[in-house]
C-alpha cells in the first residue's frame, strides 16, 4: 500500500515538472501543447464537433489539423457552435448594460408568455424569474422589438420605399401569318376557257400587270364586239359608256380594252394580268381548262408586311394595350430579332387554352419572315412614369391579405397591411399602406412576423381572460362548434 502511494506521488511530481518545462519551452518545442489545450476546452464544453483555424478565419475541419507554423486548430465543442439563442454570458452583459442605462422597469411579465404580470419581481410556480418590461418596450400597435444582437444574427435587412419605374416582361410564343389585306385571287366573272397559262408556278414572285394566262370567252367576245360597233358608229354619251361598262363589268383588263380601241380588232383570247405584286401561293389554272365564274385560278399574297399572332395568358391581358412594345425572335433565324408594337387585341378568348390573341404588324422587305414560322416574343409592360415600389421579398402574403414590416427604428418593427399593384423586375408597386421613404424589411421578415404573431396571440389570451365567465364559455362553445 505504501509502495503504491509512493509511486502515485512520484508520478504526480513528474507530471508537474513536465508541465512546467513545457510551459517554459519555446513554441517550436511544444508540438502538442495547443492540442492539449483545445482538447481540455472541448472536454469542458462537451464533445468536439469540428475544428476551426486558430486565427478565426473561416476554415473548418472535421479532424485535427495544424497551421503551417505548427499551431493546432481550435477544437469547437457543441455548446460553442453558432446559435441564434443568446448565451448566458451575453445575457448577463445585456442585463448589466440595462442596469447601467438605468431604464425604468414598468412591470414584470410571466416568463412563459402567460397573461400574468406583476409590479414587483417574483417567480412562477416552477421557480423561474419574471421578465422585466421596461418603459417603451410595451406598445399596443402590434409592433415587435428585437435586440441588436438578434437583428444581426437573423440577418434582418431593410430598404426604403422609393419611386421607380416598374416594367415586366411577358414571354409568349407566336406564329408568323400573312396579312389578310394583302391577299388577292384571280377568278373570272364569266364562263370561259383558259387557252394557255404563263410560265409561273406556285412560289414564284409576280408583279402587278404581269401576264398569268390567256382567256377565251364568248361572253367577253360579244361585249368586245358591241363596244367596237359603238366606236365605229361614232356614238357618244350614254350609249358609248354603256358599251364600255359591259366590258368593265366582265373585269376585262384595261390594257386589253385600250388595245381594242387602238387596233379596232377583236382578239380570240385576252391576256389576264396579275392584280398585285406578291408570291403565288395557289395555282389552279391549267392549259385548256374550262373555268366557271368564281373559280379561283390563282391566289397571290404580298409578304412585304406580315402579322405576328401571339397567344398570352388571360391573367396577363390587363397589362397589354395597343401600342405596347414587343420584341420578336424567330426560332429559325439564328438569334435575329425584330421590334414592333401591338396593333390589335382580338375581342374573344380561346375557351380551351384560356388565352387571348394579340397581333403585331411587321415590315418584311427582304421577306425573311415566312408564314407559319414559330417565334418567341417578349412584351414589355408597365407605365414609364415612376411609382412607389419596394422589393417583392418584403411582402408577407397569407393568400388573403398582404403586409410588410416597417422599420420604426431602435429595433422596433411594425406590421402594416398594404395594397399592391403591378410587379416586375423584382419590385412591386404599393398603392396604399406605406409612405415614401419608410424602410421595410426585405430579409428575415418571416422571423419577425413569427414573433409579432406570437405577441398578438398572447394579447388575445389576455383579452380572453379579461372576459366574464359567461362570455368565455360562449367563446369556448363556438370554438367547439367550429371544430
Amino acid at each position: 500500500m505504501k509502495r503504491a502511494v509512493a509511486m502515485g506521488a512520484a508520478a504526480a511530481i513528474c507530471a508537474a515538472a513536465g508541465a512546467a518545462l513545457l510551459e517554459r519551452a519555446p513554441p517550436w518545442a511544444k508540438p502538442f501543447a495547443g492540442t492539449a489545450t483545445s482538447s481540455a476546452g472541448a472536454s469542458e464544453g462537451g464533445a468536439t464537433i469540428y475544428y476551426q483555424d486558430p486565427d478565426g478565419k473561416p476554415f473548418y475541419s472535421l479532424t485535427p489539423k495544424r497551421t503551417p507554423d505548427g499551431r493546432a486548430w481550435r477544437a469547437v465543442p457543441a455548446n460553442a457552435d453558432l446559435s441564434f439563442d443568446e448565451s448566458e454570458e451575453s445575457a448577463a452583459q445585456t442585463k448589466a448594460a440595462d442596469a447601467t442605462a438605468e431604464r425604468k422597469i414598468k412591470y414584470y411579465r410571466n416568463p412563459m408568455g402567460l397573461p400574468d404580470t406583476s409590479p414587483v419581481p417574483k417567480k412562477d410556480s416552477m421557480g423561474m424569474d419574471y421578465v422585466p418590461v421596461y418603459e417603451g418596450e410595451d406598445t399596443d400597435d402590434g409592433s415587435v422589438k428585437l435586440s441588436p444582437g438578434k437583428i444581426q444574427r437573423t440577418g434582418v435587412r431593410t430598404e426604403p420605399v422609393v419611386r421607380r419605374s416598374i416594367t415586366s416582361l411577358i414571354r409568349a410564343p407566336g406564329t408568323i401569318q400573312e396579312d389578310e389585306r394583302r391577299v388577292s385571287v384571280v377568278a373570272l366573272r364569266f364562263e370561259g376557257f383558259v387557252e394557255s397559262v404563263a410560265n409561273v408556278t406556285t412560289g414564284d414572285h409576280v408583279h402587278k400587270g404581269q401576264v398569268l394566262m390567256n382567256v377565251y370567252s364568248p361572253a367577253l367576245s360579244n361585249a368586245a364586239a358591241d363596244y367596237l360597233s359603238a366606236i365605229k358608229a361614232g356614238v357618244t354619251g350614254k350609249e358609248w359608256k354603256g358599251a364600255r361598262r359591259r366590258l368593265e363589268n366582265l373585269d376585262a383588263p384595261d390594257p386589253a380594252i385600250r388595245e381594242l380601241e387602238r387596233t379596232r380588232e377583236i382578239s380570240l383570247s385576252i391576256p389576264w394580268l396579275a392584280p398585285q405584286d406578291g408570291d403565288i401561293v395557289e395555282r389552279n389554272a391549267v392549259n385548256g381548262m374550262r373555268a366557271a365564274p368564281g373559280d379561283v385560278l390563282f391566289r397571290i399574297s404580298d409578304h412585304r408586311v406580315v402579322w405576328v399572332l401571339i397567344d398570352i395568358a388571360e391573367r396577363d391581358l390587363s397589362q397589354v394595350s395597343v401600342g405596347t412594345k414587343v420584341t420578336i425572335k424567330p426560332r429559325g433565324l439564328g438569334g435575329r430579332t425584330f421590334t414592333g408594337t401591338v396593333a390589335l387585341i382580338y375581342p374573344h378568348l380561346n375557351a380551351q387554352t384560356r388565352t387571348a390573341r394579340i397581333r403585331v404588324e411587321l415590315a418584311n422587305p427582304d421577306e425573311v419572315l415566312r408564314p407559319e414560322m414559330y417565334v418567341d416574343t417578349e412584351i414589355e409592360t408597365g407605365p414609364p412614369e415612376p411609382v412607389l415600389a419596394m422589393p417583392e421579398s418584403a411582402v408577407l402574403n397569407d393568400g388573403t391579405h398582404q403586409a410588410v414590416l416597417v422599420d420604426k427604428g431602435e429595433g422596433r418593427f411594425e406590421p402594416r397591411q398594404v395594397k399592391l399593384g403591378r410587379h416586375g423586375g423584382g419590385y412591386i408597386e404599393i398603392t396604399d399602406g406605406v409612405r415614401e421613404g419608410e424602410a421595410v424589411v426585405t430579409s428575415a421578415n418571416f422571423l419577425i412576423d413569427a414573433e409579432s404573431n406570437l405577441k398578438a396571440a398572447l394579447q388575445g389570451f389576455g383579452e380572453l381572460d379579461a372576459l366574464p365567465p359567461a362570455a368565455t364559455s360562449g367563446v369556448a362553445k363556438n370554438m367547439g362548434e367550429h371544430r
